[in-house]
């Protein structure tokens, strides 16, 4: 029976992906194999020497020590994709917020006093002052390739826009989900300078935080458009509000209030609301749910952060997964211990990702608790477990 720790509340959806006979699921559990967690922030607390396996039931994961897990051979997982289609389309709204004036003209609209024959006139002499434009023929940048980018790009084109994007790290499956008629863009400031919208989709890193800086802002054409539903901290908000009382940008639409940004009357700020759809949720707990239990039961890997991908179908015999330092001579001084104790192995698999690899193993007997004990204090080995 495995035990599943959950810090948040976890759509049913995903939970019943964990069938009751074989895990045990509860806010409060004693020796947890595995943790569910939303938004709950993990740096501060301590998490168990029992937990194998930590799901990140949406994308982000800078909620969770992922450094320390490593360390200790925790896989960490996410969902990545999960809630692009919930992302995309506020994204979307975003673009048609700024684009129509539409929070600034429904706040004038809200304002309005007097019967129905004062606020008529007031409408019609108001109404001016909230003009926009439309979307067809103007240039959306968007900043990250991956499933949410991908998205964001071809909606856009379907709106008949032109679009620019740019991911130096894009993969081929991604670059063939694209429309043909997105454009690639050399640098990042080469988006900037043609784009009359520009999206970011990209994680919020060292190399991330303040991707777009006041010397960045001047390279837009005037009366551009910034849209941030990735991560605070991307955007330099104090040089955007810089840029928009002095006329250069004509709006900024973003997911995180702030005392700088939620009162400017050319900014839009949204409570977090990227992934906040029942499907959206509803995915992203499926997803983490199935590979927390195929990593638990089978030491397969899909979708961790910090582990390379690796899956190795059951062929009979009893399962070794070992998480240990990407070294030389490990996957040797693994088989020798097993050799030692009589094991044949039936298959094996192993994979590295930077510093750390995995291996999978199928041996034709259950490994004695000894040999684990061996396996275990070789020198760059972080776990070992035994798997039916």
């Amino acid at each position: 029976m495995f035990k599943i720790q959950t810090l948040n509340n976890i759509s049913v959806a995903g939970l019943e992906r964990l069938p009751r006979d074989r895990y045990e699921i509860a806010s409060e559990i004693a020796h947890p194999d595995a943790i569910l967690v939303r938004s709950a922030k993990m740096h501060d607390m301590e998490i168990p020497e029992t937990v194998q396996a930590i799901g990140r039931a949406g994308a982000g994961t800078n909620n969770i020590p992922i450094a320390d897990m490593t360390a200790r051979g925790v896989a960490v997982f996410n969902a990545p994709g999960a809630n692009a289609n919930a992302v995309k389309e506020l994204v979307i709204a975003g673009m048609l917020l700024s684009a129509r004036n539409i929070a600034q003209a429904w706040h004038f609209a809200r304002e309005l006093s007097g019967d129905d024959a004062e606020i008529n006139k007031a409408v019609e002499a108001g109404k001016k002052q909230f003009a926009g434009f439309e979307l067809p023929g103007r240039t959306l940048g968007v900043i990250g390739l991956g499933a949410i980018g991908v998205k964001v790009a071809n909606a856009a084109r379907a709106l008949g826009m032109k679009v620019i994007g740019y991911d130096p790290s894009i993969t081929v499956s991604r670059a063939w989900q694209l429309e043909r008629d997105v454009e690639a863009a050399v640098s990042i400031d080469d988006l900037l300078s043609r784009s009359d919208f520009v999206t970011f989709h990209v994680p919020l890193t060292d190399k991330t935080k303040h991707m777009i800086n006041a010397e960045r802002i001047r390279t837009l054409p005037k009366g551009a458009v910034l849209l941030n539903f990735s991560r605070a901290g991307i955007i330099d908000d104090d040089a955007v509000v810089t840029a928009l009382d002095q006329g250069h940008l004509y709006a900024y639409c973003c997911d995180f209030p702030s005392t700088l940004l939620k009162d400017h009357p050319r900014v839009v700020t949204l409570p977090h609301l990227g992934a906040s759809t029942k499907e959206a949720e509803d995915n992203c707990a499926i997803m983490v749910a199935d590979q927390i239990s195929d990593f638990l039961e089978n030491g397969n890997v899909t979708n961790a952060v910090n582990f390379p991908e690796i899956v190795l179908p059951r062929n009979g015999g009893l399962r070794l997964a070992v998480v240990n330092s990407n070294v030389p001579n490990m996957v040797g001084q693994i088989s020798t211990d097993l050799a030692n104790a009589g094991l044949n192995i039936i298959d094996m698999l192993n994979r590295s990702r930077g510093d750390v690899a995995v291996t999978l193993i199928d041996v034709d007997q259950r490994c004695p608790e000894d040999t684990v004990k061996q396996i275990q204090a070789i020198e760059g080995v972080l776990s070992v477990r035994c798997l039916g």
